[in-house]
């Protein structure tokens, strides 16, 4: 059976799942369209993620993705906090603000027993997790009950772990998308390479479908993707200034100017690998530093920055997340883009 027929879905377009950026609404509107609209829950209480899945549920009967990070929570490292603390000590002073008050929390929640459980009585139709997977007994709870799992590669060594522990299908995600990196068996960003490189070896490297991620923004793109061997493709920043999103005005200023031409992948929003457009923040200080505290704990510290910072009419402490290719971002209903993607598929 095709991938397409067993996600239940009538075209080969994934709405990549965008914590931060987006809600039930644009899931909605992708999944009416005939792709596979997707729910971020990795910034989502179990409360929150279950009343998004209602509302979500009430909007469409048609197949959702619902998305979760594996990431380990680490243990908070005074040593490099302090350090971390101290490298953002004169920003805090330009605005007033008090570096001794920075908040506790991860920012970002991985997927757990809490989660699993409210997940479970909505049953979604795709489950898929960046970051790797999770402890073997929750991913066999979520596939007890008939869920098809994704989860990202960026490497072929990382498609062949997936395919070892069971998954439906692999999403090849290559350097050139937006947001955080899917890299989980090793964080050297050497071996992270394009879509259209890394594609090809995981299609030869594993017997599962793939689906493939960054830099796909218009027709051509997902044709010459399904070319190289793709059962689908996954598009995130084509989608980022429909009105379905939540993007701030802010983000989608810059999308559509000039700023989306310069990105970059950077450590220092939350202390793993994303892509961006460039900020004073990583202009300043390089976009990797080595006492970004360990993923998700940097966040916490940044957080204060970028409150102060927007509420000035400005972005530069604001994690503004894209891929290399924003040609097709424009404000148009996200049902649009869906369509525009599979112009020309057969």
């Amino acid at each position: 059976m095709s991938l397409i027929r067993q996600l239940g879905i009538e075209l080969p377009i994934l709405q990549a799942p965008m914590a931060g950026v987006q809600g039930g609404d644009l899931a909605v509107a992708v999944s009416e369209a005939g792709g596979l609209g997707a729910l971020p829950c990795a910034m989502l209480s179990p409360e929150a993620m279950a009343e998004e899945l209602r509302r979500i549920r009430a909007a469409t009967t048609r197949p959702l993705n619902v998305n979760f990070f594996c990431h380990a929570t680490p243990t908070p490292d005074e040593a490099r906090l302090r350090c971390w603390h101290q490298l953002l000590a004169p920003y805090y002073a330009e605005f007033g603000l008090d570096i001794g008050s920075v908040p506790a929390g991860a920012g970002r929640r991985p997927f757990d027993q809490a989660a699993c459980d409210a997940l479970e009585p909505f049953r979604p139709e795709v489950v898929s997790f960046h970051f790797g997977l999770p402890e073997p007994v929750l991913l066999e709870r979520v596939k007890g009950w008939g869920a098809i799992v994704l989860s990202s590669a960026t490497t072929v060594a990382e498609a062949r772990w997936l395919e070892a522990r069971g998954v439906d299908a692999v999403i090849a995600q290559g350097v050139e998308a937006g947001g955080h990196r899917g890299m989980f068996l090793d964080d050297d960003v050497t071996t992270q390479v394009g879509t259209f490189a890394l594609l090809p070896q995981v299609v030869k490297a594993v017997s599962l479908p793939v689906i493939a991620a960054g830099g796909i923004a218009d027709a051509r793109g997902v044709a010459a993707a399904l070319a190289l061997g793709a059962s689908a493709v996954q598009v995130g920043t084509a989608f980022l200034c429909c009105p379905e999103a939540t993007t701030s005005t802010l983000h989608r200023q810059a999308l559509q100017s000039e700023a989306a031409r310069h990105t970059a992948l950077t450590n220092l929003y939350t202390g793993r690998p994303a892509r961006g457009m460039l900020t004073r923040l990583m202009r300043e200080l390089g976009p990797f530093s080595e006492v970004a505290p360990a993923f998700p704990l940097a966040t916490a510290a940044i957080a204060p920055l970028r409150s102060a910072a927007e509420a000035a009419g400005r972005a530069d402490f604001s994690p503004l997340w894209a891929g290399q290719n924003a040609s097709a971002c424009r404000e148009v209903p996200a049902g649009e883009v869906v369509r525009a993607l599979a112009a020309g598929l057969g």
